[in-house]
């Protein structure tokens, strides 16, 4: 449509200046007819040579212009061998083929292949650039995907191993809890199974698992440990058991007691903060970090804003983004 608008608003325009009048005969359309026949055997053959001699994926100048010209010149030959054998037809052959007449519609055809080219090759290879940014990023996000279910399998086993240790701790101690604390253990990892190949859930989802998660902890410690949320329905997404290992970091590296227990807050602003005071353990362990580092790098593949640690004398604090529906 573009090609035959162009050649039609062109032809008037020659025809107006050649003629110096205006008649019935300026506003026919067989010349931009005629010129877009031509555009698209131009196009066919622009299209063969790139279908043949494009190897690389992205834009390269120089395979371009090896296509453009030889395109060009195939036009021309096309051109002036279909004119030939339409000027032998009708007996036009000396009218249509002298020098001057060949030298004009030889370079009328030059002219019209370079515009009409550079049209086809800009569409063309803004096509293949919109395609090949899609498929990028289409590889982006699987490459994504993978890189969060791996961080993720690695959670899980985490998550696993630490609450077997506390129920086997508590068989020792008392086998009535522990037979409590192995019931409600088995349905809150029945519900770790089913969000483990979720990208992100509900906030609110993982708040009610986490006050769940934390009635795990209070079998074993009691009131050394103290939660308090101070929204029971807050709005947006986080990734999955987000809460709960920061709930299990804060229980891990504090010593609670029923006289000094450790309080654990959790708010939501903009972000999602767990805080807590700090009571060292005596003698504790070097961690390695690693479940709150592969908490940092899953967020850092689902948005722009990061996880912020800030750490005092006194009190530790996470914060973590809470990622909107519009965001998804």
């Amino acid at each position: 449509m573009f090609v035959l608008l162009f050649a039609y608003a062109q032809s008037v325009q020659i025809r107006i200046w050649v003629r110096g009048e205006l008649n019935w005969y300026v506003f026919t359309p067989e010349a931009a007819v005629t010129t877009l026949i031509a555009a698209c055997i131009l196009f066919f053959v622009i299209d063969f040579f790139i279908r043949h001699w494009q190897h690389s994926s992205v834009f390269s100048t120089r395979e371009v212009l090896k296509i453009f010209s030889t395109s060009l010149l195939v036009y021309l030959l096309v051109m002036k061998t279909t004119g030939l054998i339409l000027a032998l037809i009708f007996d036009t052959f000396e009218r249509n083929f002298n020098s001057e007449t060949l030298m004009l519609s030889t370079f009328s055809d030059l002219m019209d292949g370079f515009i009409y080219g550079s049209f086809f090759l800009a569409y063309r290879y803004y096509k293949k650039h919109k395609s090949h940014q899609e498929q990028l990023a289409m590889y982006n996000q699987l490459l994504s995907e993978s890189k969060i279910n791996q961080l993720k399998t690695q959670l899980n086993p985490h998550f696993l191993f630490n609450n077997l240790n506390i129920l086997d701790q508590l068989i020792e101690e008392d086998k009535d809890k522990a037979s409590g604390f192995l019931n409600e253990f088995a349905e809150i990892y029945r519900y770790v199974l089913q969000v483990s190949d979720k990208k992100l859930i509900p906030l609110g989802e993982e708040v009610a698992f986490a006050v769940s998660y934390f009635n795990l902890i209070k079998h074993k410690y009691g009131n050394a440990y103290l939660l308090d949320i101070e929204n029971s329905n807050p709005q947006g997404n986080i990734v999955p058991l987000t809460l709960q290992l920061l709930l299990e970091n804060a229980v891990q590296h504090n010593l609670g007691t029923e006289k000094n227990p450790v309080h654990i807050k959790v708010d939501f602003n903009q972000n999602l903060t767990v805080s807590n005071n700090l009571i060292a353990k005596r003698n504790a362990k070097s961690t390695s970090g690693r479940a709150l580092n592969n908490l940092k790098e899953q967020y850092a593949l689902l948005t722009r804003q990061q996880i912020e640690i800030l750490k005092s004398e006194e009190m530790f604090s996470v914060a973590v983004p809470i990622i909107s529906t519009q965001e998804l």
